[in-house]
């Protein structure tokens, strides 16, 4: 069964616990709307957290903080770096948590995650909604990131491979930025998988991109793996960032994985909506780093997982 209750996490004093006797996850409403912790209970947090930014608000420039948000895609310098440090409307009914960000001064778009936690199991659905509640027409995607604990492995899996000359027509990009460094030790690509490591020690950002009709992207810690499924039903072409449904950065702090919808024209009072999957995983391991595994050896560990 699950519980939704107000308890005061990091300093902030208004948050909301959501669990169901198995994992937890925290959402603030004094900020936001962010979801600051995702885990099993007395776990640890697979989220990152930025010391010193938790329990805080007001700041006048957008601040990482860490945890999970919602921003517009295409990547813009303002209009993606709206502030998020004000308090948010949270209404619980049901069961499910709705979290409200007020309009956005800058870009007219309101902001609301609204989430549901299965009564067993790790399950969560995460729906993040933009609504345009300006005066004119907006072109945006959905873009939902999940900042992760330093340490890790992100990896993510490429649509189903096939054999040559079966299979003539190509099947996702892979998307590169101008600081993208593909010899960089952290990144390993082979035929099935995208593995990124977070290394706190390197300060050099990393980023690639992808598409996957049926998106999805994990991350390893400790052995406990948190895994984020999105479907999309639009064309590689609808996709924004070349064709991006799923990408994957890193730096020193934590590693980011993300999931973008299609790009969508949003006449005033329209919304877009963009559906994550969440799930948790105990005792997941491999005799080898995760960066170091075969396809094979991958396949084992993400058996059933994914």
């Amino acid at each position: 069964m699950v519980t939704i209750e107000p308890v005061e996490y990091g300093g902030w004093p208004h948050c909301f616990r959501v669990s169901n006797g198995e994992v937890e996850l925290i959402l603030t409403a004094d900020v936001g709307p962010r979801i600051m912790r995702f885990g099993f209970i007395g776990g640890q947090n697979l989220f990152k957290e930025f010391d010193g930014q938790i329990g805080t608000s007001g700041e006048r420039d957008w601040v990482p903080r860490g945890g999970h948000r919602l921003w517009i895609a295409p990547e813009d310098p303002v209009k993606s770096y709206g502030p998020d440090n004000e308090a948010v409307a949270v209404r619980v009914e049901h069961g499910v948590i709705y979290a409200t960000q007020k309009v956005e001064e800058v870009t007219g778009i309101e902001k609301r995650l609204t989430v549901k936690m299965a009564d067993a199991g790790s399950g969560v659905e995460v729906v993040h909604r933009l609504r345009n509640a300006g005066s004119d027409a907006y072109e945006l995607a959905p873009w939902s990131l999940t900042m992760m604990a330093q340490g890790g492995h992100g990896i993510h899996g490429f649509p189903p491979r096939g054999t040559h000359p079966e299979m003539l027509v190509p099947t996702n990009p892979l998307v590169m930025w101008a600081f993208t460094d593909l010899g960089d030790p952290r990144w390993r690509l082979s035929k099935k998988y995208l593995v990124l490591r977070q290394e706190p020690s390197n300060v050099v950002p990393q980023k690639l991109g992808s598409y996957n009709a049926k998106t999805w992207g994990a991350y390893l810690l400790n052995g406990e793996l948190f895994v984020k499924r999105y479907d999309t039903v639009a064309p590689v072409a609808a996709h924004p960032d070349l064709g991006c449904s799923f990408e994957t950065f890193t730096n020193a702090d934590m590693l980011e994985l993300e999931t973008l919808g299609p790009m969508a024209r949003l006449v005033p009072g329209e919304s877009v909506t963009h559906i994550e999957r969440w799930s948790l995983h105990r005792g997941v391991r491999s005799e080898k780093r995760i960066d170091k595994c075969t396809d094979e050896e991958l396949d084992w560990v993400m058996s059933g997982l994914v």
